[in-house]
């Protein structure tokens, strides 16, 4: 009877124990696959915390807002900020002519200026373009030295302000 016994024991333990051992080995690859999973799920999501982080420091060092720019305002917002950066590097600001986009172009609208100043400041103003906040590209510079006035120089600037929604449209650009 006890030799009974343990042999029927014996049956149920290692018929027991070859369902636990297939119970156990299919939870412990159902685990892996789990993390598997989860390692490509952040290696995904750090893919987008680095653009995002790039994109926060070029908004950052660019001073550019893409929530901010509304397409009605963005030409007459970018030409006074324009010329605030100029008066406050010691240029005289003459006449500023903005023209409306070519039919066939990204932008909004062209502006044309003319100031007059001595060459640190107008060389700081090219520098300070990138920063004003608006996205800007300087199409032609015209530097000329002022015959009135020893030191000076004038500079005839014009800069091309870009459509972000034709951009965003637009798929891949030309160049």
């Amino acid at each position: 009877m006890r030799v009974g016994a343990i042999i029927i024991v014996v049956c149920l333990v290692l018929f027991g124990g070859s369902r636990a051992f297939k119970f156990f080995d299919r939870k412990r690859v159902e685990y892996q696959q789990l993390v598997k999973e989860a390692k490509g799920l952040k290696q995904e999501i750090q893919l987008y915390e680095d653009k995002t982080q790039a994109v926060k420091r070029l908004m950052e060092s660019f001073n550019l807002d893409p929530a901010r720019l509304y397409r009605t305002t963005a030409v007459a917002e970018a030409s006074a900020a324009i010329q605030k950066a100029a008066t406050s590097s010691g240029i005289a600001v003459g006449p500023i002519r903005e023209s409306p986009a070519r039919p066939s172009s990204q932008e909004l609208a062209s502006i044309q200026m003319e100031a007059t100043g001595p060459v640190p400041a107008i060389t700081a103003l090219l520098g300070r373009l990138q920063t004003v906040g608006y996205p800007l590209v300087v199409e032609t510079v015209q530097l000329t030295q002022e015959a009135s006035r020893p030191g000076m120089v004038k500079m005839s600037l014009t800069m091309v302000i870009l459509d972000f929604d034709q951009w965003k449209k637009g798929g891949t650009p030309n160049a």
